[in-house]
């Protein structure tokens, strides 16, 4: 885990109970980490299902939880047990793939809005202090570009999600605002762009994080795939920023009742970042394949909002955040998971799909 984010505002949590929903995925752990770095008591409830063991070991929650529990959100009795016994909540959970959402709308649904529902009847009975939904930029759509052909995405413009995962998102937002703004229980609404960085590792039959597909690929001699031509754009996040925003969105008084871009307002289109993780592959080579459904245009993020609530402000730019990430696969070569090595036929075309 990287050093942690230097701000006086996140003693605030030292000694304070935080409930990590989800806490055993890439991002859930690394607020884990966080917390536990800035004196907090971070309490994971997660499946452990997402990810097979290997997997799961890179992401050190054991190393860095004071409690680890098995177990489902949408498991009433557990989650009004943690929620009893904590001061916070980030509700990170989701079944959070784009393509699996997609294939599999009711799984989408019994995860996001059931498991939501359960999380949040549980906080509005409680005494916790402040709930921090974690939501997506997919909510937004394909958005209107701009005069320079760019979508600017800001926080009170019209939604338009066009997938499964970011109308269940959307539909997580309104009920957070309704459920929580009645009960008195405190709240924050994060939207996150596009996350990367050590130690993500793909999916079979995902589209979902770019950075690790294109790199492994590189990295394994296969093409790099450009869904859709490369020409759709993105804002990438790296996940040590993303968690820091999250923490100061549970402390941040300003932040208390707000939706908040999570992003660094820079647009990069999926070409080049595919250029960017080349160029530590000499041999690499690109090929172009079609969008897959639901895989919206993009744009970016406005980040004021984040500026102005919440002082934040990404560290890490997107040739550092590229760099780290192909010297940590480098040195960690059985991060790349047997199927990625040698795809068979099925997960060839699942990823065709």
């Amino acid at each position: 885990m990287a050093e942690p984010y230097s701000d006086r505002r996140l003693g605030a949590l030292a000694g304070a109970s935080v409930l990590v929903t989800g806490g055993g995925g890439l991002v859930g752990s690394r607020i884990v980490a966080q917390l536990a770095a800035h004196g907090a008591h971070p309490v994971v409830l997660d499946r452990f299902d997402a990810y097979p063991h290997p997997v799961r070991d890179l992401f050190e929650v054991d190393r860095y939880a004071a409690r680890v529990v098995l177990g489902d959100v949408r498991e009433r009795a557990t989650v009004k047990w943690l929620t009893d016994r904590v001061d916070f909540v980030i509700h990170a959970a989701a079944y959070a793939d784009v393509a699996a959402c997609t294939r599999r709308p009711g799984t989408a649904f019994a995860a996001n809005v059931h498991g939501t529902q359960t999380v949040l009847d549980a906080v509005a009975a409680s005494a916790v202090e402040r709930l921090v939904f974690v939501s997506s930029a997919s909510v937004y759509g394909d958005g209107a570009p701009s005069e320079d052909g760019i979508a600017r995405f800001d926080e009170e413009q019209p939604l338009t999600p066009i997938s499964v995962y970011a109308n269940t998102k959307l539909w997580g937002e309104h009920q957070v605002r309704l459920m929580l703004s009645a009960s008195g229980v405190g709240f924050a609404i994060v939207r996150y762009f596009s996350v990367y960085g050590d130690p993500q590792v793909p999916k079979p039959g995902s589209h979902s994080w770019m950075v690790p597909w294109m790199a492994m690929s590189a990295h394994t001699g296969q093409p790099i795939r450009l869904n859709g031509g490369g020409r759709q754009v993105r804002d990438m996040v790296h996940v040590d920023d993303i968690a820091h925003a999250t923490i100061l969105a549970l402390v941040e008084e300003r932040a208390a009742g707000q939706t908040i871009n999570i992003g660094t307002g820079v647009a990069t289109t999926v070409r080049e970042i595919a250029d960017l993780i080349a160029a530590h592959y000499p041999d690499a080579a690109c090929v172009q394949a079609p969008k897959p459904a639901g895989d919206p245009r993009g744009g970016c993020a406005d980040t004021r909002r984040a500026s102005d609530l919440l002082g934040w402000h990404p560290a890490i730019p997107l040739v550092e955040g590229i760099d780290r990430y192909v010297a940590w696969l480098k040195g960690t070569p059985g991060a790349i998971p047997d199927w990625f090595a040698a795809p068979t036929t099925a997960a060839a075309a699942a990823l065709a799909a």
